[in-house]
């Protein structure tokens, strides 16, 4: 008998660790809700979250087992759980955060006190960390180089789920336990409309992308509009579906693809994934990177502690309408395009010179999809002070990005309704216009909260100072 200890794992299918075949059988799936954990959370993750343990609940019931549900310290619980039914092992996913990797380490001590093997899977990443460095041997900081080892890298194939008659639904000894309501955990339900969790909606959305999509993601997936992405950040993030699954699913698009572009398409996607294995092999190497600078100054980097400006900026009311727009897509759907992600990154960390952690820290209290890796990564990127990050020297203008990823405003009116009737070129030229002919046209959406030329050469004079120029 073992335990499979469920994390970021929330599904049956493609579960390396609950299908270790050298492992011992039968298995008893259980989860843990660790108020470490959650004290980390927000009511969008612990929400999705909750859902997904429903349908994975659903799933073994299906295969006549049960998911033991807990609360409590996993170190104190798993042992206790092992004793209960004679588990000799536990499994779980391997995880990379720092404080994952400090509760693993004790928990680990803990069951083999107790006479129980821990083992800890990879499962989440396609290519592990530590498998792709350089020459050297170490570990790539810069992505093109290790993008490119990453697509030559053999990927393991999706695995099948357990045979029903090795999974286990506990005894008497073991009760399935319930799953609590979001209140009992930490708050009040999201006021964002979040995606249906589970295996299923995740195999959906994966199979609607490859349908079509995947093959215009390389010239479409910079539109927010255009809603050309696949939207499965949140269930990688969770698990709710293998990133073996998901890449096994692009190759299959990619011979079918209808054309050289269309594959050169999914090979675009496939990219993403590659990313979010780098930023998981930073993460690995760097477990300070979520508060610490990768690439550290010769000087301290002279932030502002403008609270008022952030407010605005958090509240999508910076007088820029595509910054603003995607801190609304946020607030509506935990959710935020991934160019618009750039866009209100380099204004919050370049227009208002404000902390790049402030905006991490945001993003972890709001996504849905919140992972310290890509988060710290992207945050990192955006600010100038990451692995293969912006150059200092390279600040976005809010106004041209949004003339060059939302051309006609689509993006702006479908989420800053103040601007629904204003034309296109009084969208973009926004931050220009005369006051009296933006107070005719939005009264009620706000002025530019700073000028941008006037920001770049301030946030310009920041960089050399802290780079003691």
């Amino acid at each position: 008998m073992r335990i499979h200890w469920h994390r970021r794992d929330l599904r049956v299918p493609d579960n390396r660790g609950l299908a270790s075949p050298e492992a011992p059988a039968p298995v008893l799936p259980v989860f843990v809700l660790d108020d470490a954990i959650l004290s980390h959370a927000s009511p969008p993750r612990v929400a999705f979250l909750l859902d997904a343990l429903d349908s994975l609940r659903e799933d073994y019931r299906d295969l006549g087992a049960d998911l033991t549900i807990r609360r409590g310290d996993p170190a104190n619980i798993l042992p206790d759980l092992a004793d209960a039914v004679g588990a000799t092992a536990v499994t779980a996913s391997a995880d990379y955060s720092g404080l994952a990797r400090q509760r693993d380490e004790r928990i680990a001590e803990t069951l083999g006190a107790e006479g129980v093997e821990p083992r800890f899977v990879e499962d989440g990443v396609l290519v592990p960390p530590g498998q792709i460095t350089t020459t050297q041997g170490d570990p790539y900081r810069v992505f093109s180089y290790y993008g490119d080892s990453w697509h030559d890298y053999p990927k393991r194939d999706p695995v099948p789920r357990p045979d029903e008659s090795t999974l286990s639904a506990g005894d008497d000894a073991v009760a399935p336990g319930e799953i609590p309501a979001l209140a009992d955990l930490c708050c009040a339900s999201p006021t964002a409309d979040l995606p249906s969790a589970g295996t299923g909606p995740a195999r959906e959305r994966l199979r609607r992308f490859c349908d079509g999509p995947i093959y215009e993601y390389a010239e479409r997936r910079d539109f927010p509009a255009a809603q050309a992405t696949s939207r499965l950040s949140p269930h990688l993030r969770f698990g709710t579906i293998g990133c073996r699954e998901v890449y096994r699913a692009t190759e299959q698009a990619a011979a079918e693809a209808p054309t050289e572009a269309a594959h050169e398409s999914v090979r675009e996607f496939q990219t993403q994934l590659a990313w979010r294995d780098f930023y998981v092999e930073q993460l690995s190497n760097h477990p300070s990177m979520v508060s610490t600078n990768l690439d550290p100054f010769p000087a301290a980097i002279e932030w502002t502690d403008d609270e008022t400006a952030f407010e605005a900026w958090t509240e999508g009311m910076t007088g820029y309408p595509i910054v603003d727009a995607g801190m609304r897509q946020l607030q509506r759907e935990a959710w935020m395009h991934n160019r618009v992600r750039m866009i209100v990154a380099s204004f919050l960390t370049k227009d208002l010179r404000i902390d790049w952690r402030w905006g991490y820290a945001w993003f972890r209290e709001k996504l849905v999809d919140h992972d310290p890796a890509n988060d710290a990564g992207g945050w990192q990127w955006a600010a100038s002070t990451g692995t293969d990050a912006q150059p200092f020297f390279r600040i976005f203008n809010p106004a041209t990005q949004a003339e060059d990823y939302d051309p006609d405003g689509e993006y702006v009116r479908e989420y800053v309704p103040e601007l629904a009737d204003a034309s296109t070129m009084q969208i973009h030229e926004w931050p220009d216009l005369d006051e009296a002919v933006r107070r005719s046209v939005a009264p009620d959406y706000p002025s530019p909260i700073v000028d941008h030329a006037e920001a770049r050469e301030a946030a310009l004079s920041m960089f050399r100072t802290a780079r003691g120029e």
